[in-house]
Formats: structure tokens, C-alpha cells, sequence
């Protein structure tokens, strides 16, 4: 973290905390300087933050800004995006200097050490039993909310420490929003379901989808579930240290289009995955992340049909040193439940 920096960071972002000195709280900042690394919070943290080995503990007022206006050098670089506005004038007009940095500890993040990875591993490992378990059960009949709950218990059963992200299950029509929310719909013979959901362990997140047929499903529907699948191996395929976001986004997106259904496909292919489920780098048309080894990110595309449904397949993977190591191991021939 210190080669990158042109003046000492105040890092704010809890996530950044957290990643930087092991500490997690929902009020506390640490300064990071050329021979030292100081760590801010309050008297409700105070305790655990003493056992923090590596950083000089300072006890501050519940209001964090307040104490650290008076406690920092005059000429602070700070997460332009995680500090509030309110907490910038409350800096400035203590007289602190403030550089606006973007990324610094983000682009750590987005390289993970071994054992992030081992984390990441367990996670999906979870995930993984989760889904074999999920599509032994009755789809029909059940509301999309009822099997978000069920997949939910599955995930605490299995050893989870919690969520990574709400479960999303979609039936039918529902499935045509790529963000739709579980609601009261009652599943139907021929539906397709799709099911978007992660565990989180150790600090560490997964993150998979797949879409289901309920019953036998329509000649068509089969037919643009075989296209996203295309999608999602070709976008596998591209993954690799040296391509770029864009480039893995395109390989897969030209499969989509290529069958002419490039309308329906207006998100990007993946992002990153490690304490958050959403993070750098990302694959979409417009990024400029370039891969590189020990990146962790998921591979998405989808075709989402106004009236019909949704369908999308999504795997995490590992960029290696000569391509990917795909974590998701649950099948991606599409499994009929009942």
C-alpha cells in the first residue's frame, strides 16, 4: 500500500479497513503513512482494536471526523469514493489539506493472496452442495419467495456464516428483469427458474446462477438456453491474464448477438468477487480493468425475454497464469426439476 502513495490515505471505506489490518467496525478509519499505520475508532471498538497488531490504536469521539480534523497532517489523500461530503467539509474546514485518490486499495483487493482464495474456495464449495441439493426439491407449486427462503436454510445448513447477497429466484415472466425480487408468483410447469445465490465465509463471498426447467419447457426456450451457454464457455474461454475487461465481455456478448438476440443481453458479462460480491475488476463493454492472475470473477451473460422469462448461466473463476480455473462445479446442461 505505501509504494502507492504520493502523500499519506486516510482510508475510510469499512471494507478497505477491514481488508488492510483485519478490523471491522462500522466507525473507524486508518491513516496509512511511510513508517507507520495509525487506527481510529471509538470506545465501542476500542477493546478489539487494541489486539490489532501492526497499527498504533487512537481512541476517538463516538463522531469519528470530529477528533480526526485535529489528529491529521495538513495534506491527506482520501477515498474519493467512500468519504461522505459531510465528513470532507468537516476535514476541510478543520484545515486538512484533501487529495481526492481513486482505487488504491481496490487494485490490492482485486489480486487475491492464497489464502482469499482457499476463503473464496470454501464458499463456493458451499454453493456449490447448496444448488445440488436445491434441485432435488419441488419447484412447482412453491412460491419464488418460498425457495429463496429454502435456499437461504440450505446455505446456514451447509455451513455458511451468512449471505453473500439475497437469494434471487425468478419464475417465468419474473425472470425477465436480471434483478427481479422473489415475490408471491407460484412456480408452473414449464417455467424456467432462475436462481441467483452466494455464500459468504470467512469474510469471503461466492456468487452463481442457473436457470432451471420446470417439467418440459418449450422447443424455443431450450434453444436460447443452448445460446447462453455458448455465451458463458466462450466467455470462459477468453479469460486469461493480459485480456481486457472489454475483450472477455465481447467474446461472449458475440455469441448473443450473433443469434440475434443482442438486445436482450444489456448487462455486463461479470465483476469481481472477494469481501464484497461486486468489486474490481470488472467485464463489461466500457471497462478498462486488464485481467490478471489471482483475479476472482464471475462469468454471466444472459438473454432476458420481455412477457417470457430470463435465463443465465454464471460461474466463478480463478484467472490462472494460462487461463481459468472455474470454481462453480454444479451443472450446466439445463437440469429439469419437478
Amino acid at each position: 500500500m505505501r509504494e502507492l502513495l504520493q502523500e499519506p490515505l486516510l482510508v475510510s471505506a469499512p471494507v478497505n479497513v477491514r481488508y488492510l489490518t483485519g478490523f471491522e467496525s462500522t466507525n473507524a478509519a486508518i491513516l496509512v503513512e511511510p513508517e507507520r499505520v495509525r487506527l481510529f475508532t471509538d470506545f465501542r471498538y476500542a477493546e478489539r482494536a487494541r489486539e490489532v497488531e501492526g497499527v498504533e490504536f487512537e481512541e476517538t469521539k463516538r463522531y469519528l471526523y470530529s477528533d480526526l480534523a485535529e489528529r491529521l497532517s495538513e495534506r491527506v489523500a482520501f477515498e474519493a469514493d467512500a468519504l461522505t461530503y459531510a465528513n470532507y467539509e468537516f476535514l476541510r474546514e478543520g484545515g486538512v489539506e484533501l487529495v481526492p485518490r481513486r482505487s488504491l486499495v481496490e487494485s490490492l483487493r482485486a489480486v487475491k493472496q492464497s489464502e482469499e482464495l482457499e476463503a473464496i474456495r470454501r464458499a463456493t464449495e458451499v454453493t456449490n452442495q447448496a444448488y445440488e441439493r436445491l434441485a432435488e426439491e419441488q419447484f412447482a407449486g412453491r412460491t419464488e419467495k418460498e425457495l429463496a427462503w429454502r435456499m437461504e436454510q440450505l446455505f446456514h445448513d451447509l455451513g455458511a456464516d451468512a449471505l453473500a447477497f439475497p437469494v434471487d429466484v425468478a419464475a417465468g415472466p419474473t425472470a425477465a428483469s436480471p434483478h427481479a425480487v422473489p415475490g408471491d408468483r407460484v412456480v408452473e410447469e414449464s417455467d424456467l427458474v432462475l436462481v441467483d445465490a452466494g455464500a459468504m465465509l470467512e469474510g469471503y463471498c461466492s456468487d452463481c446462477t442457473r436457470t432451471f426447467a420446470v417439467g418440459e419447457v418449450s422447443d424455443s426456450l431450450r434453444d436460447v438456453y443452448e445460446i447462453v451457454r455458448r455465451a458463458e464457455q466462450a466467455g470462459l474461454e477468453a479469460i486469461r491474464p493480459g485480456v481486457s475487461g472489454r475483450d472477455a465481455d465481447v467474446a461472449a456478448r458475440a455469441v448473443i448477438e450473433d443469434a440475434g438476440y443482442g438486445e436482450n443481453f444489456g448487462h455486463g458479462l461479470g465483476h469481481g468477487v472477494g469481501l464484497l460480491v461486486h468489486e474490481a475488476p470488472v467485464l463489461r463493454l466500457e471497462s478498462e480493468d486488464v485481467l490478471a492472475a489471482g483475479n476472482v470473477v464471475t462469468v454471466e451473460p444472459g438473454i432476458y425475454l420481455s412477457g417470457v422469462g430470463g435465463i443465465r448461466i454464471e460461474d466463478l473463476v480463478v484467472v490462472t497464469d494460462d487461463g481459468c480455473e472455474v470454481l462453480t462445479s454444479f451443472p450446466k446442461e439445463l437440469v429439469s426439476v419437478g
